[in-house]
């Protein structure tokens, strides 16, 4: 990670704060850079998208609720997700310096040691947790998290992977992919599910979800040498055309491998086709992101919704 001094940036204080400000100045960064009402409600609902729809693969006539353990999973997750986005906070500093230089990191509202004081102190967390829940658990999660500071070191040896979009997919996605099968090997751990094969294409299914996110908010019409975009390698309606594609992927997916449970998320495929139909009739400038953040979360909401609807139905 980035070792950058933080006092060569503009408006960067000299002296370090006092100890009793960091907890403040971690609030305002996590409030700012990891938006509670986006990220901790994703990462809850994609657990218990993912629970619910590994429960229903095991037993489909069976009764789900979330536990005690779902909750453990689902705050590993959403803790993961802050030290993944304090890394990248990181990774990306002088990138951050040329093009957003109102960031909190080159600003100096806050510093690469009070972040990675507070990655330590979610290591630690996390571990604590899923140790209530199985080894393998802690294992896995911290695994994720490993990945993520491997990724930020191997950007540096190879800095062309930063440019080079589908390469940084390539090697990327994996710490999303990571959280996935920790959720699952969590699940078989801890007895809750059984080791299915099926569990593969149910990990095929929620990263087509946000796989869709990814392509959606990294593709524009305007070309911009200096942004980091899908459709400047698949042009926008290529780049429009796989995003559609992974979330078509995903709801035809769905009911195949959950049945009737599955058949709720199909709903969520509106908001893609909303974007597509912005994007390419209308030619908004960014229409597809905000499109596909609302087929992310419906369709995990719909796919827990389904899994529980199911059960209680029976």
């Amino acid at each position: 990670m980035n070792t950058t001094p933080l006092d060569t940036a503009p408006g960067t204080p000299l002296a370090a704060p006092a100890l009793s400000e960091v907890p403040a100045r971690l609030g305002r960064f996590v409030l700012r850079m990891f938006r509670p009402q986006i990220y901790v409600t994703y990462g809850v609902l994609w657990t218990l998208a993912l629970e619910g729809g590994a429960e229903r693969l095991a037993a489909p006539a069976g009764h789900w609720t979330p536990s005690w353990a779902t909750a453990v999973r689902a705050a590993s997750v959403v803790l993961a997700l802050l030290f993944v986005r304090m890394a990248d906070e990181q990774k990306d500093l002088e990138y951050d310096r040329r093009h957003h230089p109102d960031r909190p990191l080159v600003t100096g509202a806050i510093t690469v040691a009070e972040l990675r004081g507070a990655m330590a102190l979610i290591t630690v967390l996390v571990a604590a947790l899923n140790l209530l829940v199985s080894a393998s658990s802690v294992l896995l999660i911290l695994l994720a998290l490993g990945y993520t500071l491997f990724l930020a070191a191997l950007e540096r040896r190879f800095p062309r992977l930063v440019d080079n979009q589908v390469a940084g997919l390539l090697v990327s996605y994996p710490v999303q992919l990571l959280l996935s099968v920790y959720l699952c090997v969590s699940l078989v751990t801890g007895g809750a599910v059984h080791a299915d094969g099926r569990l593969v294409a149910l990990l095929a299914v929620f990263a087509c979800v946000f796989l869709q996110f990814e392509f959606a908010r990294k593709t524009e019409w305007r070309p911009d040498p200096q942004a980091r975009l899908y459709s400047q390698v698949f042009g926008p309606r290529g780049s429009a055309a796989i995003s559609l594609g992974l979330a078509a992927g995903a709801v035809l997916l769905a009911p195949a491998l959950l049945g009737r449970s599955g058949l709720w998320p199909a709903a969520a495929l509106l908001f893609p086709v909303l974007g597509a139909w912005r994007f390419l009739l209308r030619r908004r400038p960014s229409g597809l992101a905000l499109p596909a953040m609302g087929f992310v979360l419906f369709f995990n909401l719909l796919c827990f919704y389904g899994s529980t609807a199911i059960a209680i139905g029976r």
